[in-house]
């Protein structure tokens, strides 16, 4: 333990370097996630036929194992010159934000209380006036769930995104595991842990925050 806080504490520079990679990795690839699953979602409730088809899609790519992921992308950007580095980690990280973006926004649409929209309907609300001043809000913590999913997911696998010259935290566990050294594997895997576990508590003191009061 000693000598991995003496590492730490050597390499400190060079590891807040590549935490901050790795939460401009992470903090694009969730902005773009959001601005496509959230808007896909409310929009899917409209269709159930083409929302089982989406749900089924993004349950697949979710599957895939990222290095296999990473694998189909490198010759096809390839075309475009960004076979490696920082594109193909985003879009990767990207789609496999969608599922519990689009799931939990999809779900959260469908099951607000009907009586609340009759109740909107009833005052003359339009269309749009309902879903962003009521359904949206009452839907807005399972959103918010679904957001602190995908961001741990993706602090995770942003990691794994190191392999393919992306940056970030990743870059110490793979380093060190070609080096042997123990202490920065370790240190790559203790600062993504710490990254997630602060990510997912600030996002959860945001949702508290944005939730209404009378659906808390």
């Amino acid at each position: 333990m000693t000598d991995f806080l003496n590492y730490v504490q050597r390499e400190w520079g060079t590891i807040f370097s590549y935490t901050l990679e790795h939460l401009q990795l992470v903090g694009i690839a969730i902005v773009i996630a959001i601005l496509i699953g959230v808007p896909l979602g409310i929009y899917l409730t409209t269709n159930k036929y083409l929302a089982e088809t989406i749900l089924q899609v993004a349950s697949i790519i979710i599957t895939i194992p990222s290095i296999a992921l990473f694998g189909i992308m490198i010759p096809v950007l390839s075309m475009i010159g960004q076979g490696i580095g920082f594109l193909p980690a985003l879009i990767a990280l990207v789609l496999y934000s969608q599922l519990p973006i689009i799931r939990n926004t999809y779900t959260a649409i469908q099951n607000v209380d009907p009586n609340i929209r009759d109740a909107a309907k009833g005052i003359g609300m339009t269309t749009f006036q309902r879903l962003t001043k009521v359904e949206i809000p009452n839907a807005l913590p399972l959103i918010m769930a679904g957001v602190r999913t995908a961001t741990v997911l993706n602090i995770g696998i942003g990691a794994i995104a190191a392999f393919i010259g992306s940056g970030g935290l990743g870059v110490l566990i793979n380093s060190g595991i070609s080096r042997g050294n123990s202490n920065m594997v370790l240190a790559g895997a203790v600062f993504v842990s710490l990254l997630a576990l602060v990510a997912d508590f600030i996002l959860k003191f945001i949702q508290a925050r944005i939730t209404p009061k009378g659906i808390k």
